[in-house]
């Protein structure tokens, strides 16, 4: 463990599949941070665009996987297996994903961080969404809007080490990697479960049942893709929802999991008072002759709809009105409890999961 005060070096790595339409924005982000790294490592995992060739014209490295067939986390474990042995106490991983943009005092804040407190294992990130997608783009990004403020009340405390960009301590990866098959789940000398769906969650698990400290300060903001349509945005979120139920199963009732599966029950148990509401609602509206609006009810739901907008604030005036609307946010949180109940029925019915990929159209730097 190094001493407190003691510079760390900073290795990134960037796992890229077909992503020559946004690595320039990524790289460019990382040549304009306040405190540079001191290396750049593209995982070019099966590429068949210019991934690779742009990272090479843009300064960096190249590291090109063989044979992977596990995704991400397979991407991630092969270059790693390289780097970590090697490693010293005083070298950071920044993993980040090549739709990723971080803000300019991202690697600054995080490193001083870990340079102050050598207890603190990972430093993670708070994700806003990038502009654009219309409609179904605001809704995603009020929902990150949200997320961040929630983050900020926690002062900086994890719920989960995004995989949108996490700086981690060297030797705390290793001490995952060991742990391997004997305290935890996933294959022994690897650092992702390549088995798990959401890798970022079932490394926070990791973490945690190792008894490690992490944050994930306000300044170490990043911007990252927005599923531009529905399709996308089910099939991402099923990943989401569906990687975390199972990773929980994996992990079991533990004092590092508890927390977790309080969040899946208070999910569930909102997805079936929401839509008895909703309905209950529906139901009224449809028995009685004429609507009687209750003084009471009419502050509740002011205070409600008051809320909707207050916390999605800082995100500007489509934010507000999208918020104020009320209305359209309920049909989608009803879509993403949907996407609950969904991944529960998959869970127990055996079906097969996938992974979804965006496929972006375009060029380079």
């Amino acid at each position: 463990m190094p001493m407190a005060g003691t510079r760390v070096r900073v290795t990134v790595l960037v796992p890229a599949h077909n992503e020559e339409a946004t690595l320039p924005t990524t790289l460019t982000a990382l040549a304009q941070q306040t405190r540079l790294p001191d290396r750049v490592i593209v995982v070019a995992d099966n590429c068949s665009d210019r991934t690779v060739q742009i990272a090479r014209e843009m300064g960096h490295e190249a590291f090109e996987t063989v044979d992977n067939a596990h995704k991400k986390g397979g991407a991630l474990n092969q270059a790693l297996a390289i780097l970590l042995p090697s490693a010293s106490p005083d070298d950071v991983i920044l993993v980040m994903d090549a739709d990723t943009s971080l803000g300019p005092r991202f690697i600054e804040t995080a490193t001083s961080h870990l340079e102050q407190d050598p207890e603190l294992a990972a430093v993670g990130g708070v994700f806003y969404g990038e502009p654009g997608s219309g409609l179904i783009g605001q809704f995603q990004r009020n929902e990150y809007t949200r997320y961040s403020l929630q983050i900020r009340q926690r002062r900086g405390r994890v719920f989960v080490l995004t995989g949108t960009a996490t700086m981690f301590r060297a030797e705390a990866l290793l001490d995952v990697a060991a742990a391997r098959g004997v305290f935890i789940p996933g294959d022994p000398g690897k650092v992702y479960d390549t088995a798990a769906l959401t890798e970022d969650n079932e490394l926070t698990l990791a973490l945690k049942s190792l008894g490690a400290t992490m944050m994930s300060p306000s300044e170490c903001y990043v911007v990252t893709e927005i599923m531009p349509t529905w399709r996308n945005l089910w099939k991402q979120r099923q990943r989401w929802q569906r990687g975390a139920l199972e990773n929980l199963g994996a992990y079991g009732f533990t004092a590092a999991t508890i927390r977790y599966w309080g969040q899946q029950f208070g999910i569930g148990y909102g997805t079936v008072a929401l839509n008895s509401a909703l309905l209950l609602m529906l139901i009224t509206f449809l028995a009685v002759p004429s609507w009687i609006w209750f003084p009471f009810w009419l502050v509740i739901g002011a205070v409600f709809l008051a809320e909707r907008v207050l916390t999605v604030w800082q995100g500007g005036w489509r934010a507000r009105l999208l918020a104020a609307a009320l209305l359209p946010e309920l049909a989608y949180d009803v879509f993403l409890q949907v996407v609950f109940a969904n991944s529960l029925w998959n869970i127990s019915t055996g079906r097969e999961a996938r992974w979804g990929h965006v496929e972006r159209q375009g060029a380079s730097p």
